[in-house]
């Protein structure tokens, strides 16, 4: 099988060296000095990747939780009014596994530091994961508010708002070598937490009402995602790689390779934008599930792809071999007019399919950083004297 790191791609991970800004009040005040005293409580032969796929696997048991009570996010639905179906033991947990999830990503760091085993791996493997938990972690907030708030349509786009804002800071790092730690993960993250412990106290009834000029709490969250990303987000990346241009610091990249890692994502967007808009058989209604999985899925492979050439510093794909299937499905969706059934077992297939193809990018990537710099993913190594 051919090797997805090349000569070129590996020389670049022996030279990176992480280079970060973190201005978060919240980081920097509360999280951090918590997640100091919690690390001390780290067994010093826990490996670093360990804690980092353990906090995913969380988040994981969470989306598949969510998925066993309110698989169609029907739950909530005016039909369903007398019965929520989620007990409210699921929301607690939930909202326990998830602020765990946090706290093991922010404590691997400091683990890697503590016992000596930092390194180019343990980045890649943390912001690989986490750019999958990208469409885990929202999915099970939709619970909350469910159809009759927001249609699947319109969560759709804001799960792209979701994917949109992690793509750029990494983005913003493979043009000016800094990764700009946004101040808006730390507080969805915590706001995620909250919201799901206090809907396991009220009741996600509670979240169905309306509020002073007519407006609901979901249509609130929708554009409190919306306005923040572009506020706290958006317009500072944009400063940030413009500023690395103005003073010379950045990689000085000529504009069409500055770009060139928009262009996968660009495309993603519309392919998976056409399917949702324009199916024959309204499938983001029908499987809205399958259909943010799928999204969240190639979104993480292409994200994934950006974070290798970014951290080796190497040119950045333009083309994602996920969008060639991706493609041919939505046009005999769209040109041969299937039936409904048939949409729904090629959404599922082309779901199955791209999952297997990203697990095996991802191990695969993971085995060749440990074979290059003689290490293991979830253990430590005794040092060579």
């Amino acid at each position: 099988m051919s090797r997805f790191l090349s000569r070129d791609k590996l020389e670049g991970f022996e030279k990176y060296k992480y280079n970060s800004v973190d201005t978060s009040i919240l980081s920097n005040y509360v999280m951090h000095p918590f997640w100091n005293w919690c690390v001390k409580f780290c067994p010093v032969w826990v490996a670093p990747n360990l804690l980092t796929f353990t906090g995913f696997l969380l988040t994981v048991l969470n989306f598949l939780l969510f998925s066993y009570y309110d698989y169609g996010f029907h739950a909530l639905t005016e039909e369903n009014i007398t019965n929520d179906h989620i007990p409210s033991w699921v929301w607690a947990i939930t909202a326990i596994n998830l602020f765990v999830a946090y706290t093991l990503d922010g404590i691997d760091g400091k683990q890697a530091r503590r016992t000596g085993t930092s390194g180019p791996l343990g980045e890649l493997f943390d912001h690989g994961l986490d750019s999958y938990s990208a469409v885990l972690i929202p999915t099970c907030l939709y619970s909350i508010f469910g159809r009759d708030e927001l249609s699947p349509l319109r969560y759709f786009f804001v799960i792209w708002n979701i994917f949109i804002n992690f793509y750029l800071t990494h983005w913003e790092k493979y043009n000016t070598g800094v990764m700009f730690l946004p101040w808006g993960y730390d507080f969805t993250m915590i706001g995620s937490c909250i919201l799901l412990l206090v809907t396991s106290v009220i009741g996600p009834r509670a979240w169905h009402v309306t509020l002073p000029g007519g407006f609901t709490p979901g249509f609130l969250f929708e554009l409190v995602l919306y306005f923040s990303a572009m506020l706290t987000s958006q317009t500072v990346i944009l400063w940030n790689i413009y500023k690395s241009y103005r003073d010379g610091t950045g990689k000085m990249r000529p504009f069409l390779e500055a770009v060139r890692p928009l262009i996968p994502l660009a495309v993603f967007f519309a392919l998976s934008t056409i399917w949702a808009v324009f199916s024959p058989t309204d499938i983001i209604n029908r499987g809205p599930r399958l259909f943010y999985v799928l999204t969240g899925t190639i979104f993480s492979n292409i994200n994934c792809r950006l974070i290798v050439s970014q951290m080796s510093n190497t040119r950045c794909e333009a083309f994602n071999g996920l969008l060639v299937p991706y493609a041919g499905v939505l046009a005999l969706v769209l040109f041969r007019r299937v039936s409904p059934m048939t949409e729904l077992l090629l959404l599922a297939g082309l779901c199955a399919a791209s999952s297997v193809a990203h697990i095996y990018y991802g191990t695969k990537v993971v085995q060749e950083m440990c074979e290059h710099f003689n290490i293991a993913c979830f253990r430590i190594k005794p040092k060579v004297k």
